[in-house]
């Protein structure tokens, strides 16, 4: 367990840590369960953002001079793209803004300066369930997810592309989080499939299936490399320090 982790603290050593006097944030991951083809684990989105707030956390507490913990995981999302395929769990966009704002503002009650929804489950409607629940909180909150084109424009060219459901970009990093959750005989074997999920999603079509996406994935996972995942959790760390960083010294 990591000694950023809430679940590392008791509430009197959480209390303690308040009272020390650096700003306490804290980075709550946020994904969804959703297929990621037949080669990933169904929470790689929550191995992604748990991933990076490990990373991020050792940023905030050299480089800015916070108290960095790491809130449990909110595992469940909005994933209505990935309807009809086994094991997407969807959760209305209502319910999960307010959700995450009793997250945040229970954490906020508890003592902390600052908290920062880390979102890589990339669905819009997902995502702007997420940005919602920080509505009006000004420097105490703040969203780092990819979708922000300041932060899609430092990862890789598959990401840019749009073909990153389960493709190299995302089978990457879980290599390197946790490659105990990558199905390695059935990842070698996967073609590559050029579907941009961007582009059909400006199109309107809205489901994996309709997509063409029949095995609920998109790009190249069989040209994964843990060593590719190493560099991308690092700038995603950038992204969720870069967030906080502004978030903080705004007026």
């Amino acid at each position: 367990m990591s000694r950023f982790a809430l679940a590392h603290h008791t509430t009197e050593s959480f209390r303690a840590l308040v009272a020390a006097g650096a700003p306490v944030v804290a980075l709550v991951p946020v994904g969804s369960v959703e297929p990621h083809g037949p080669h990933l684990t169904l929470l790689a989105d929550v191995v992604i953002s748990e991933g990076a707030c490990l990373r991020a956390a050792e940023r905030l507490e050299t480089g800015q001079g916070v108290a960095a913990v790491i809130a449990p995981a909110v595992a469940y999302g909005v994933t209505d793209c990935a309807a009809g395929f086994a094991g997407a769990v969807s959760v209305p966009a209502p319910v999960l803004t307010a959700y995450l704002r009793a997250i945040v503002d229970g954490l906020l009650a508890a003592g902390c300066a600052h908290v920062c929804l880390v979102n890589n489950h990339l669905e819009p409607a997902h995502d702007a369930a997420v940005r919602a629940a920080i509505d009006g909180l000004g420097r105490r909150g703040s969203v780092a997810c990819p979708l922000t084109r300041r932060w899609a424009r430092t990862l890789s060219a598959e990401f840019k592309s749009g073909q990153c459901h389960a493709g190299r970009y995302e089978t990457s990093i879980v290599l390197a989080a946790a490659p105990e959750l990558v199905d390695e005989e059935a990842r070698q074997g996967l073609a590559a499939v050029p579907v941009s999920l961007s582009e059909q999603l400006r199109a309107g079509v809205d489901t994996f299936a309709a997509m063409g996406m029949e095995r609920a994935y998109a790009g190249d996972p069989a040209a994964a490399t843990a060593a590719e995942g190493q560099e991308l959790l690092d700038r995603l760390a950038d992204m969720i320090a870069g967030e906080v960083a502004d978030a903080l010294a705004a007026p």
